[in-house]
């Protein structure tokens, strides 16, 4: 498992949610994250990957993921680790690393 990317994955939307105004765009999230991780573990491999929430997904595990979001009004973005939740609307980086070190992500000393 230590040597396997991880896949973090962002849902989200162009437009901001309304319960998260102020807060980056979903897209902006994405990107900063991206980053985020990349400097905090610079030799752990990660797959980042973005889905928009209005579009049709043919992955049907994305399909009912996106699903979810509607019918439990989470907030977006919703980010995961895996399949693991560990953010919605504004996430926390604290949060994020926290689980990517249960798939062996240590920090570069």
């Amino acid at each position: 498992m230590a040597n396997e990317a991880v896949t973090v994955t962002v849902y989200g939307a162009e437009t901001i949610c309304a319960s998260c105004v102020g807060a980056p765009s979903s897209k902006e999230t994405y990107e900063w994250l991206e980053a985020a991780i990349g400097r905090k573990f610079p030799d752990r491999k990660f797959v980042m990957d973005y889905v928009d929430i209005n579009t049709e997904q043919e992955d049907p595990k994305k399909a009912a993921f996106v699903e979810r979001v509607w019918e439990e009004d989470l907030f977006y973005p919703v980010v995961l680790v895996e399949d693991e939740i560990v953010g919605e609307g504004n996430p926390r980086l604290k949060a994020v690393y926290k689980e990517l070190e249960k798939y062996g992500f240590q920090t570069a000393e």
